[in-house]
């Protein structure tokens, strides 16, 4: 059995997908965004590439942060995979999803279907999980811990606040991976021990909201203390926190193509494409973290 884990930010324009293989080979998905920066492939998707490309054949679990199109983009491929066990902010009724003013005011028509998928799995997957399928036991995917944590009195005005914070974690490393959490969320998080002791000095930190201003909270950002930080984010972003992310970050030696390295603090997709980080065991029983941009 492999002794890492595979973590996959893919370059998916102003959204998010992260794609994560467990030391077990088991396969897990937060969020689905599309499109390709580096392919100028807008259409480009995260799950089908997965299945034809890599043949994987069914998903083992998928976590949807909050359901905002950027997040859900991949929608109508779900299925394809048949996964095994699904997370989302369950405070959130479809009602508030079909009719929350941001969708109704910018939907396109060839767009309501992914809300209507969202909405049709959200119902069918509410059944208990087998626990050979629970993916709160490590011993189900080889010993890699993936804790999420979940907000939820925030008004539902905002589904940025009620966005799923995870936390990846095995051979004693640890990578954050938020949705689009602003300060509401981030408050109420921050009340809680089991939720500061998770994050504590992690590795790698995904930026809550692209990178935003108004995702960047300054003590979770402290708590964190991240080596790295990997912005998901297109060409444009308005009021970017790249820089103070840069300033907290601890620096760590990045591989670009297989051939030069140099130290990096932050990382962007729009800039440096899909970011691969390995962390795990090696033969000699020996961590090792290492990160790709390919």
């Amino acid at each position: 059995m492999s002794s890492k884990v595979q973590i996959v930010f893919s370059d998916v324009q102003h959204g998010h997908a992260t794609y994560i293989k467990t030391p077990n080979n088991k396969h897990i998905v937060i969020d689905l965004g599309i499109g390709d920066f580096s392919g100028m492939n807008k259409a480009f998707s995260p799950l089908r590439h997965l299945k034809y490309n890599f043949g994987v054949q069914q998903l083992d679990y998928v976590i949807i942060t909050h359901p905002h199109l950027d997040h859900i983009d991949d929608i109508l491929n779900f299925d394809a995979l048949s996964p095994k066990v699904f997370n989302r902010p369950r405070q959130i009724t479809n009602a508030e999803v079909m009719r929350e003013e941001e969708i109704i005011k910018t939907i396109r028509n060839q767009d309501r279907p992914k809300f209507e998928k969202y909405c049709e799995i959200n119902d069918r997957y509410i059944h208990p999980v087998r626990e050979t399928d629970n993916p709160d036991n490590p011993d189900n995917f080889g010993g890699m811990k993936i804790i999420s944590f979940i907000p939820t009195t925030c008004s539902h005005n905002n589904f940025n606040n009620h966005s799923i914070v995870s936390i990846v974690e095995f051979a004693e490393i640890k990578v954050v991976i938020p949705g689009d959490n602003e300060a509401c969320s981030f408050e109420e998080l921050m009340k809680y021990e089991s939720f500061k002791a998770s994050v504590k000095d992690s590795d790698v930190l995904l930026a809550p909201h692209h990178g935003r201003e108004n995702g960047y909270h300054n003590d979770f950002v402290n708590l964190v203390n991240p080596r790295l930080t990997v912005v998901s984010d297109g060409r444009f972003c308005d009021t970017s926190a790249n820089g103070r992310y840069s300033q907290k970050s601890r620096g760590i030696k990045v591989i670009k193509g297989n051939v030069t390295s140099s130290e990096r603090k932050c990382l962007t997709t729009n800039s440096d494409g899909e970011v691969c980080v390995m962390f795990g065991y090696k033969d000699d029983m020996s961590r090792f973290l290492s990160v790709n941009i390919l």
